[in-house]
C-alpha cells in the first residue's frame, strides 16, 4: 500500500520498542558526543596554536579531526533531539543534505587516511626531501583533492533523491538520514542508486585501503634496511598511531558491511547500534590514539595545561 505521497518530511526513529529507555540510552551517547567534541577540538586547537606541530603530519591529523567533528556535529544533534524530545520530523531537503554530508565526510575520512599513509611513506622513504615534497601548498592541494573527490562522488545519488517520489511509508529506520535508508522509501526505478554506491565504495574506499596496505609494505621494506635497531624502532613508532586509526576505521566499516549483508535476521537494534559504533567509535578513538602514542601531542597538551613537558 502506498501512503504519504505528498508528505514534505520524513520521520526519524530512535530505538524501536525501547522508547521508555530513550533518556537512559541518550546518556552514553551524550558522553561520547561531548568527548568527541572535546578531543578533536583540542587537537585542532593544539595544531593551530603550537608551532612545534606545524608539520605535514599534523596538518593531515587536523584534517582527520575536522572530518570527525563534522560527522558528529551533523548526526548527534538530530539523534539527541529524537531521544530527548521525540522530535522525529525532518524535512526532505534537510534529510537529503544530512545524508550528503554524512556520506561525503565518510569518504573524506578514507581519503585523509590515505593522505596520512603517503605522508609516512615520504617521511621514511625520503626523509631528507620530506619538507620539500610535502610543502604547505602541496598539503593544501591534497586536502582539496580529497574533499573534491568525496563531494563529487556522492553528489549524483543525492541529486536523484530530490527527483524520486516517495509514495510508501515516510518512516526512516535511524535517528539520522542515510542514503540507503531513504532510498527504500522511493517508489521509482532505483537501480542507479543501488549500484552506484557499491561502485564508489569498491573504487575508492577499497582502493584507498589497498594503496595504504601497499605503502606500508614499502615502508616496512625500508625500515628493515635500516642498520640501527633504535632507528628502526623510531621509524616504526611514527606509524603506530596512523595504523591504529586505519584499523579503527576499516574494522568498523567491515563490521557495518557484514551486519547489513549477513545480519538480515539479527534484531533491528543490532543494526542501529552498529551504525552508532560506525559514526562514533573512530571520532572518539582517533584523538585518544594520538594523545597516547604521540609525544608531540602529549607535550602540546601539557603546555596547554602549563605543566612541565615530557622529553620526546
Amino acid at each position: 500500500m502506498w501512503l504519504n505521497t505528498t508528505a514534505p518530511y520524513f520521520l526519524l526513529t530512535g530505538f524501536p520498542g525501547m522508547e521508555k529507555a530513550h533518556h537512559w540510552i541518550s546518556i552514553p551517547l551524550l558522553v561520547a558526543y561531548i568527548s568527541i567534541l572535546f578531543g578533536n577540538g583540542t587537537l585542532l586547537f593544539l595544531i593551530r596554536d603550537d608551532h612545534n606541530l606545524h608539520e605535514p603530519m599534523y596538518y593531515f591529523l587536523a584534517m582527520l579531526a575536522a572530518t570527525d567533528l563534522g560527522v558528529t556535529l551533523i548526526t548527534m544533534p538530530t539523534v539527541l533531539g529524537v531521544l530527548w524530545l521525540n522530535h522525529r520530523e525532518i524535512g526532505r531537503r534537510a534529510c537529503f543534505s544530512q545524508a550528503y554530508f554524512i556520506h561525503t565526510l565518510s569518504m573524506v575520512e578514507s581519503g585523509v587516511l590515505l593522505a596520512m599513509a603517503y605522508d609516512r611513506f615520504i617521511a621514511i622513504r625520503n626523509p631528507l626531501r620530506y619538507t620539500s615534497i610535502l610543502t604547505g601548498t602541496q598539503v593544501i592541494k591534497i586536502g582539496v583533492g580529497v574533499l573534491t573527490r568525496a563531494s563529487l562522488s556522492i553528489m549524483p545519488i543525492i541529486i536523484c533523491l530530490h527527483w524520486f517520489p516517495y509514495c510508501r511509508s515516510h518512516v526512516l529506520s535511524h535517528a539520522f538520514c542515510l542514503h540507503q535508508d531513504v532510498i527504500k522509501l522511493a517508489c521509482a526505478d532505483i537501480t542507479f542508486n543501488r549500484l552506484y554506491p557499491v561502485v564508489v565504495v569498491f573504487a575508492m574506499v577499497l582502493l584507498d585501503f589497498l594503496i595504504i596496505f601497499f605503502s606500508y609494505i614499502l615502508i616496512l621494506k625500508t625500515v628493515m634496511g635500516i642498520a640501527s635497531g633504535e632507528e628502526k624502532a623510531k621509524a616504526l613508532n611514527t606509524c603506530v598511531s596512523h595504523i591504529c586509526c586505519i584499523l579503527v576505521f576499516y574494522v568498523t566499516v567491515v563490521g557495518l558491511t557484514f551486519i547489513h549483508r549477513f545480519g538480515k535476521h539479527a534484531p533491528h537494534v543490532v543494526h542501529i547500534m552498529m551504525s552508532y559504533v560506525y559514526f562514533l567509535f573512530p571520532p572518539f578513538m582517533n584523538p585518544v590514539i594520538y594523545s597516547i602514542k604521540t609525544k608531540q601531542i602529549q607535550n602540546g597538551m601539557l603546555r596547554l595545561l602549563s605543566l612541565p613537558c615530557s622529553k620526546a
